[in-house]
């Protein structure tokens, strides 16, 4: 099976290219995401959406911890319906 890869937005990749980060967070989209991007060796965190507007039928948020370069307790919190 192939790697799915994100896709980033045409203003974030060239920084991401040059500062490497391990974790990058994104928004807006709606969709709730946590993946591994092997190619530039990042987590890639899009936490969904807690708006009233939108698609979405359930309002979300990711919690974690970060200690050094790992990230520990990872969690994907609802909280409730829009």
């Amino acid at each position: 099976m192939a790697a799915i890869h994100p896709k980033y937005n045409a203003n974030s990749k060239p920084l991401i290219l040059k500062h490497r980060p391990h974790l990058f967070i994104s928004g807006h989209s709606h969709i709730l995401k946590v993946m591994p991007d092997p190619a530039l060796n990042l987590i890639h965190i899009n936490p969904g959406a807690c708006g009233l507007q939108g698609w979405h039928q359930v309002k979300t948020l990711v919690r974690f911890e970060i200690d050094g370069n790992r990230l520990n307790h990872l969690e994907v919190i609802e909280l409730g319906k829009k």
